[in-house]
């Protein structure tokens, strides 16, 4: 008799599949969102290239982004955006790691370790 508990590895796929289309999916939807909504504010503006203007500085930081989203500011919006696009790997390589840990595979679970480590090091070591 088989476990009804047993997770298969149709199961993990379909839900790490279902992750990533979500995660794309989302984060499409916000990017165009928010530049849609950053055009209707300042589409119609002259263009200045006389002048570099960089990033804003509200845009620097995690918290300051959430912030700004919180407040529907558009370039935040289109910032958090991209984030849930970077994340979407990211939350896949953390999702393998306890899927692999429910199969009792844990040379994966290493790998995936690994993997999930240089990951982040290099989201993190931005210069």
């Amino acid at each position: 008799m088989k476990s009804k508990n047993k997770i298969s590895d149709y199961d993990i796929e379909s839900v790490m599949g279902t992750l990533l289309i979500t995660g794309v999916i989302v984060s499409g939807a916000l990017i165009l969102f928010g530049g849609i909504y950053y055009l209707t504010q300042y589409g119609f503006g002259k263009p200045e290239f006389h002048t570099f203007s960089g990033e804003p500085s509200g845009l620097r930081s995690i918290k300051q982004i959430f912030n700004g989203f919180i407040h529907f500011d558009s370039l935040s919006i289109i910032q958090m955006g991209l984030l849930l696009l970077i994340a979407t790997p990211v939350s896949r390589v953390v999702f393998a790691v306890i899927a692999f840990l429910f199969e009792k595979d844990y040379l994966y679970v290493i790998i995936s370790l690994i993997v999930l480590v240089i990951l982040i090091y290099s989201i993190l070591h931005v210069q």
